[in-house]
Protein backbone atom coordinates (compact mmCIF):
# COMPACT_ATOMS: atom_id res chain seq x y z
CA UNK A 1 0.00 0.00 0.00
CA UNK A 2 1.03 3.63 -1.14
CA UNK A 3 0.67 6.24 1.92
CA UNK A 4 -2.92 7.01 1.05
CA UNK A 5 -3.05 6.18 2.07
CA UNK A 6 -6.63 -23.24 2.80
CA UNK A 7 -3.09 -22.42 3.05
CA UNK A 8 -5.52 -23.42 6.38
CA UNK A 9 -3.39 -26.13 6.45
CA UNK A 10 -4.81 -28.70 4.26
CA UNK A 11 -4.59 -32.13 5.55
CA UNK A 12 -1.69 -32.84 3.45
CA UNK A 13 1.16 -30.68 3.21
CA UNK A 14 1.63 -28.75 0.19
CA UNK A 15 3.59 -31.36 -2.03
CA UNK A 16 5.45 -30.03 -5.27
CA UNK A 17 5.01 -32.70 -7.47
CA UNK A 18 6.15 -32.75 -11.14
CA UNK A 19 4.80 -34.21 -14.29
CA UNK A 20 7.89 -35.45 -16.68
CA UNK A 21 7.07 -34.88 -19.99
CA UNK A 22 9.02 -36.31 -23.61
CA UNK A 23 9.25 -34.75 -26.80
CA UNK A 24 12.00 -32.33 -26.32
CA UNK A 25 14.53 -32.74 -29.08
CA UNK A 26 17.27 -32.49 -26.57
CA UNK A 27 16.43 -36.02 -25.18
CA UNK A 28 15.86 -34.53 -21.70
CA UNK A 29 12.72 -34.90 -20.42
CA UNK A 30 11.14 -31.14 -19.24
CA UNK A 31 9.75 -31.02 -15.77
CA UNK A 32 6.00 -29.08 -15.29
CA UNK A 33 3.80 -28.12 -12.44
CA UNK A 34 1.42 -30.67 -10.91
CA UNK A 35 -1.99 -28.88 -11.21
CA UNK A 36 -1.80 -29.30 -6.58
CA UNK A 37 1.40 -26.81 -6.94
CA UNK A 38 -0.43 -24.06 -9.25
CA UNK A 39 -3.72 -23.95 -7.50
CA UNK A 40 -1.57 -23.50 -4.37
CA UNK A 41 -0.25 -20.67 -5.30
CA UNK A 42 -2.19 -17.58 -3.81
CA UNK A 43 -3.41 -14.59 -6.44
CA UNK A 44 -4.90 -12.43 -4.63
CA UNK A 45 -6.37 -9.05 -4.66
CA UNK A 46 -6.59 -6.69 -1.75
CA UNK A 47 -10.00 -4.82 -1.81
CA UNK A 48 -10.63 -3.05 0.99
CA UNK A 49 -12.20 -0.62 -0.45
CA UNK A 50 -14.86 -2.66 -2.17
CA UNK A 51 -17.79 -2.07 0.18
CA UNK A 52 -17.45 2.15 0.50
CA UNK A 53 -17.02 1.99 -3.38
CA UNK A 54 -20.22 0.22 -3.85
CA UNK A 55 -21.84 1.95 -0.76
CA UNK A 56 -21.34 5.24 -2.80
CA UNK A 57 -22.85 3.30 -6.09
CA UNK A 58 -19.59 3.47 -8.09
CA UNK A 59 -20.28 0.59 -10.78
CA UNK A 60 -17.20 -2.22 -12.42
CA UNK A 61 -17.33 -3.73 -15.85
CA UNK A 62 -15.80 -6.26 -17.12
CA UNK A 63 -13.95 -7.22 -20.40
CA UNK A 64 -17.23 -7.19 -22.73
CA UNK A 65 -18.27 -3.52 -21.15
CA UNK A 66 -21.25 -5.07 -18.77
CA UNK A 67 -21.76 -4.14 -15.28
CA UNK A 68 -20.88 -6.86 -13.38
CA UNK A 69 -20.25 -7.84 -9.08
CA UNK A 70 -16.33 -6.25 -8.87
CA UNK A 71 -15.34 -10.24 -7.01
CA UNK A 72 -17.10 -11.81 -10.24
CA UNK A 73 -14.90 -9.86 -12.39
CA UNK A 74 -11.96 -10.42 -10.50
CA UNK A 75 -12.50 -14.19 -10.09
CA UNK A 76 -13.38 -14.64 -13.57
CA UNK A 77 -9.47 -13.24 -13.88
CA UNK A 78 -7.64 -15.79 -12.35
CA UNK A 79 -8.18 -14.15 -9.00
CA UNK A 80 -8.26 -17.24 -5.92
CA UNK A 81 -7.41 -14.59 -2.87
CA UNK A 82 -8.27 -11.80 -1.12
CA UNK A 83 -7.14 -9.57 1.38
CA UNK A 84 -8.81 -7.06 4.05
CA UNK A 85 -7.40 -4.60 6.18
CA UNK A 86 -8.55 -3.84 9.02
CA UNK A 87 -8.50 -0.62 11.47
CA UNK A 88 -9.50 -0.66 15.31
CA UNK A 89 -11.43 2.15 15.42
CA UNK A 90 -11.68 4.09 11.85
CA UNK A 91 -13.62 7.22 11.68
CA UNK A 92 -15.51 6.00 9.02
CA UNK A 93 -17.90 2.93 8.72
CA UNK A 94 -15.34 0.85 6.43
CA UNK A 95 -12.81 -1.69 7.41
CA UNK A 96 -13.70 -1.91 10.84
CA UNK A 97 -14.75 -5.35 12.49
CA UNK A 98 -18.25 -5.13 11.10
CA UNK A 99 -17.19 -4.24 7.61
CA UNK A 100 -14.04 -7.06 7.49
CA UNK A 101 -16.45 -9.28 8.38
CA UNK A 102 -19.30 -8.70 5.97
CA UNK A 103 -16.33 -8.59 3.06
CA UNK A 104 -14.92 -11.97 4.17
CA UNK A 105 -18.20 -14.29 4.66
CA UNK A 106 -18.96 -12.84 0.68
CA UNK A 107 -15.45 -13.33 -0.53
CA UNK A 108 -15.11 -16.68 1.47
CA UNK A 109 -18.94 -17.85 -0.24
CA UNK A 110 -17.46 -17.24 -3.56
CA UNK A 111 -14.73 -19.61 -3.33
CA UNK A 112 -11.98 -17.21 -2.49
CA UNK A 113 -9.18 -17.41 0.15
CA UNK A 114 -8.50 -15.05 2.78
CA UNK A 115 -6.30 -12.85 4.40
CA UNK A 116 -6.36 -10.41 6.94
CA UNK A 117 -4.06 -7.57 6.86
CA UNK A 118 -4.21 -6.02 10.97
CA UNK A 119 -2.55 -2.08 10.51
CA UNK A 120 -3.22 -2.35 14.45
CA UNK A 121 -4.23 1.56 13.99
CA UNK A 122 -7.42 3.84 13.29
CA UNK A 123 -6.50 4.49 10.12
CA UNK A 124 -3.17 3.72 7.31
CA UNK A 125 -0.03 2.25 8.62
CA UNK A 126 2.84 2.02 6.30
CA UNK A 127 6.48 2.99 6.49
CA UNK A 128 5.44 6.69 6.72
CA UNK A 129 2.84 6.21 9.68
CA UNK A 130 2.42 3.99 12.61
CA UNK A 131 0.11 5.78 14.93
CA UNK A 132 -1.35 3.95 17.79
CA UNK A 133 -5.53 3.61 18.42
CA UNK A 134 -6.63 6.62 20.02
CA UNK A 135 -8.10 4.12 22.51
CA UNK A 136 -4.47 2.74 22.83
CA UNK A 137 -2.62 5.95 23.35
CA UNK A 138 -2.33 5.98 26.68
CA UNK A 139 -0.83 2.41 27.34
CA UNK A 140 2.37 0.98 27.95
CA UNK A 141 4.24 -1.67 26.17
CA UNK A 142 2.79 -4.75 28.42
CA UNK A 143 -0.33 -2.34 27.62
CA UNK A 144 0.38 -2.65 23.86
CA UNK A 145 0.95 -6.20 23.73
CA UNK A 146 -2.46 -7.15 25.31
CA UNK A 147 -4.12 -5.15 23.15
CA UNK A 148 -2.58 -6.17 20.28
CA UNK A 149 -3.86 -9.85 21.22
CA UNK A 150 -6.95 -8.95 22.65
CA UNK A 151 -7.90 -6.87 19.47
CA UNK A 152 -5.79 -9.80 17.40
CA UNK A 153 -8.12 -12.61 19.00
CA UNK A 154 -11.41 -11.18 18.73
CA UNK A 155 -11.72 -9.87 14.92
CA UNK A 156 -10.17 -13.53 14.31
CA UNK A 157 -13.12 -15.27 16.60
CA UNK A 158 -15.74 -13.12 15.27
CA UNK A 159 -14.76 -14.45 11.85
CA UNK A 160 -14.76 -18.02 12.53
CA UNK A 161 -17.92 -17.60 14.59
CA UNK A 162 -19.21 -16.86 10.82
CA UNK A 163 -17.44 -19.73 9.17
CA UNK A 164 -14.23 -17.93 8.32
CA UNK A 165 -10.76 -18.67 9.13
CA UNK A 166 -8.35 -16.65 7.31
CA UNK A 167 -5.57 -19.03 5.43
CA UNK A 168 -2.92 -15.86 6.30
CA UNK A 169 -2.76 -12.97 8.53
CA UNK A 170 -0.63 -10.12 8.59
CA UNK A 171 0.59 -8.83 12.04
CA UNK A 172 1.06 -5.43 11.78
CA UNK A 173 1.47 -3.64 7.78
CA UNK A 174 4.20 -2.06 6.17
CA UNK A 175 6.42 -2.20 9.15
CA UNK A 176 9.84 -1.11 7.75
CA UNK A 177 10.63 0.56 11.39
CA UNK A 178 8.08 -1.13 13.47
CA UNK A 179 4.49 -0.38 14.04
CA UNK A 180 2.77 1.41 17.30
CA UNK A 181 4.96 4.28 17.06
CA UNK A 182 6.95 4.78 19.67
CA UNK A 183 7.15 2.34 22.00
CA UNK A 184 6.88 -0.25 18.96
CA UNK A 185 9.70 1.46 16.59
CA UNK A 186 12.52 -1.10 15.48
CA UNK A 187 14.73 1.26 15.18
CA UNK A 188 14.68 2.60 19.19
CA UNK A 189 13.19 -0.70 20.24
CA UNK A 190 13.32 -3.87 18.55
CA UNK A 191 12.82 -6.34 20.80
CA UNK A 192 9.45 -4.32 21.65
CA UNK A 193 8.79 -4.98 18.59
CA UNK A 194 9.29 -8.20 18.08
CA UNK A 195 7.12 -8.62 21.71
CA UNK A 196 4.07 -7.10 19.83
CA UNK A 197 4.74 -9.40 16.72
CA UNK A 198 4.28 -12.24 19.16
CA UNK A 199 1.25 -10.87 21.39
CA UNK A 200 0.01 -11.08 17.28
CA UNK A 201 1.01 -14.06 16.60
CA UNK A 202 -0.44 -15.79 19.66
CA UNK A 203 -3.50 -14.84 19.05
CA UNK A 204 -3.96 -15.85 15.62
CA UNK A 205 -2.53 -19.64 16.73
CA UNK A 206 -4.83 -19.59 19.54
CA UNK A 207 -8.44 -19.35 17.03
CA UNK A 208 -6.26 -21.41 14.30
CA UNK A 209 -2.97 -23.32 14.68
CA UNK A 210 -2.38 -23.83 10.83
CA UNK A 211 -3.21 -19.64 9.88
CA UNK A 212 -0.23 -18.54 8.52
CA UNK A 213 1.34 -15.28 10.23
CA UNK A 214 3.02 -12.33 8.04
CA UNK A 215 5.40 -9.85 8.86
CA UNK A 216 5.21 -7.19 5.57
CA UNK A 217 7.30 -4.60 4.68
CA UNK A 218 7.26 -2.28 1.57
CA UNK A 219 9.78 -2.07 -1.02
CA UNK A 220 10.54 -5.84 -1.50
CA UNK A 221 13.38 -4.98 -3.86
CA UNK A 222 15.42 -3.69 -0.50
CA UNK A 223 17.47 -6.24 0.10
CA UNK A 224 19.46 -4.45 3.28
CA UNK A 225 16.28 -3.42 4.90
CA UNK A 226 14.65 -6.83 5.14
CA UNK A 227 17.77 -8.08 6.39
CA UNK A 228 18.37 -5.50 9.14
CA UNK A 229 14.74 -6.34 9.92
CA UNK A 230 14.70 -9.89 9.85
CA UNK A 231 18.20 -10.42 11.72
CA UNK A 232 16.78 -8.13 14.38
CA UNK A 233 13.51 -9.99 15.31
CA UNK A 234 15.24 -13.42 14.78
CA UNK A 235 17.83 -12.29 17.57
CA UNK A 236 14.73 -10.66 20.23
CA UNK A 237 12.42 -14.15 19.22
CA UNK A 238 10.04 -13.37 17.21
CA UNK A 239 7.35 -15.90 15.81
CA UNK A 240 6.05 -15.62 12.36
CA UNK A 241 5.78 -17.90 9.43
CA UNK A 242 6.17 -15.68 6.13
CA UNK A 243 8.02 -13.20 5.14
CA UNK A 244 5.83 -10.35 3.00
CA UNK A 245 6.67 -7.73 0.74
CA UNK A 246 5.18 -4.62 -1.18
CA UNK A 247 6.42 -3.67 -4.43
CA UNK A 248 5.35 -0.01 -6.46
CA UNK A 249 7.55 0.15 -9.41
CA UNK A 250 7.73 2.87 -12.15
CA UNK A 251 7.03 2.04 -15.53
CA UNK A 252 10.77 2.69 -16.30
CA UNK A 253 12.14 0.50 -13.60
CA UNK A 254 10.21 -2.32 -13.26
CA UNK A 255 11.89 -5.14 -14.40
CA UNK A 256 14.92 -4.12 -12.55
CA UNK A 257 13.17 -4.38 -9.19
CA UNK A 258 11.39 -7.35 -9.88
CA UNK A 259 14.67 -9.06 -10.50
CA UNK A 260 16.21 -7.28 -7.50
CA UNK A 261 12.82 -8.76 -5.74
CA UNK A 262 13.58 -12.33 -6.70
CA UNK A 263 16.75 -11.85 -5.34
CA UNK A 264 15.58 -10.77 -1.68
CA UNK A 265 13.40 -13.45 -1.89
CA UNK A 266 15.49 -16.06 -2.36
CA UNK A 267 17.55 -14.61 0.07
CA UNK A 268 15.27 -14.89 2.51
CA UNK A 269 14.19 -17.76 2.51
CA UNK A 270 17.85 -19.00 2.65
CA UNK A 271 18.78 -17.23 5.90
CA UNK A 272 15.62 -17.42 7.52
CA UNK A 273 14.31 -20.70 6.51
CA UNK A 274 10.96 -18.58 5.87
CA UNK A 275 8.11 -18.89 3.26
CA UNK A 276 7.43 -15.42 1.05
CA UNK A 277 5.13 -13.60 -0.62
CA UNK A 278 4.10 -10.34 -1.88
CA UNK A 279 1.19 -9.13 -0.37
CA UNK A 280 0.91 -5.96 -2.49
CA UNK A 281 2.02 -4.54 -6.01
CA UNK A 282 1.03 -2.05 -8.19
CA UNK A 283 1.22 -0.05 -11.25
CA UNK A 284 0.04 2.70 -13.37
CA UNK A 285 -3.35 1.94 -14.83
CA UNK A 286 -2.70 4.82 -17.64
CA UNK A 287 -0.54 1.92 -19.21
CA UNK A 288 -2.20 -1.70 -18.64
CA UNK A 289 -0.08 -3.07 -21.19
CA UNK A 290 3.03 -2.79 -19.12
CA UNK A 291 1.59 -3.44 -16.26
CA UNK A 292 0.80 -6.97 -17.51
CA UNK A 293 4.25 -7.12 -17.94
CA UNK A 294 5.39 -6.31 -15.05
CA UNK A 295 2.31 -8.84 -13.36
CA UNK A 296 3.61 -11.42 -15.31
CA UNK A 297 7.21 -11.43 -14.63
CA UNK A 298 6.49 -10.79 -10.54
CA UNK A 299 3.93 -14.52 -10.78
CA UNK A 300 6.89 -15.55 -12.39
CA UNK A 301 9.40 -14.57 -10.34
CA UNK A 302 7.37 -15.72 -7.25
CA UNK A 303 6.40 -19.00 -8.73
CA UNK A 304 10.12 -19.85 -9.37
CA UNK A 305 11.50 -18.87 -5.33
CA UNK A 306 13.90 -21.56 -4.38
CA UNK A 307 12.25 -24.66 -2.58
CA UNK A 308 8.36 -24.07 -3.67
CA UNK A 309 8.55 -21.03 -0.84
CA UNK A 310 6.82 -18.29 -3.04
CA UNK A 311 3.48 -18.15 -1.60
CA UNK A 312 2.03 -16.15 -3.96
CA UNK A 313 1.07 -12.04 -5.06
CA UNK A 314 -1.72 -9.89 -4.36
CA UNK A 315 -2.69 -7.19 -6.77
CA UNK A 316 -3.46 -3.64 -4.05
CA UNK A 317 -7.02 -1.97 -4.93
CA UNK A 318 -7.43 -2.87 -8.67
CA UNK A 319 -10.88 -2.57 -8.59
CA UNK A 320 -9.57 1.17 -8.10
CA UNK A 321 -10.59 4.27 -10.71
CA UNK A 322 -11.12 7.55 -11.84
CA UNK A 323 -10.90 9.94 -9.23
CA UNK A 324 -11.17 7.58 -6.23
CA UNK A 325 -9.09 8.78 -3.64
CA UNK A 326 -7.30 10.14 -6.25
CA UNK A 327 -5.31 6.45 -6.26
CA UNK A 328 -3.85 5.69 -9.76
CA UNK A 329 -2.80 2.42 -9.62
CA UNK A 330 -5.75 0.01 -10.21
CA UNK A 331 -6.10 -2.44 -12.98
CA UNK A 332 -9.57 -0.44 -13.82
CA UNK A 333 -9.98 2.08 -16.41
CA UNK A 334 -11.45 5.92 -16.02
CA UNK A 335 -14.93 4.13 -16.61
CA UNK A 336 -14.63 1.50 -14.24
CA UNK A 337 -13.62 -1.65 -17.07
CA UNK A 338 -11.35 -3.67 -15.85
CA UNK A 339 -8.17 -4.03 -18.39
CA UNK A 340 -5.77 -6.30 -19.83
CA UNK A 341 -3.58 -5.85 -16.62
CA UNK A 342 -5.32 -8.46 -14.67
CA UNK A 343 -5.20 -10.59 -17.62
CA UNK A 344 -1.67 -11.75 -16.14
CA UNK A 345 -3.67 -13.84 -13.31
CA UNK A 346 -5.01 -16.14 -15.74
CA UNK A 347 -2.06 -18.30 -16.07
Amino acid sequence: MISVKRIIKRASVLVLGFTLMSGLSSGCAQITPTADAASAFAKGADVGWLSEMEHYNWAFYNDAGNKQDALQILKDHGINSIRLRVWVNPAINFSNKADVIKQAVRAKNMGFRIMIDFHYSDKWADPGQQSKPAAWNSQDINGLKKSVYDHTYDVLTALKAQGVTPEWVQVGNETNDGMLWEEGRASKNMKNFADLINSGYDAVKKVNAGTKVIIHLSNGYDNSLFRWMFDGLKANGAKYDVIGMSLYPDKSNWQTRNQQTLTNMNDMVARYGKEVMVCEVGMDASDPATSKAFLTDILAKTRSVSGGKGLGVFYWEPESYGTWYAYTKGAFDSKGKVTIALDAFLN
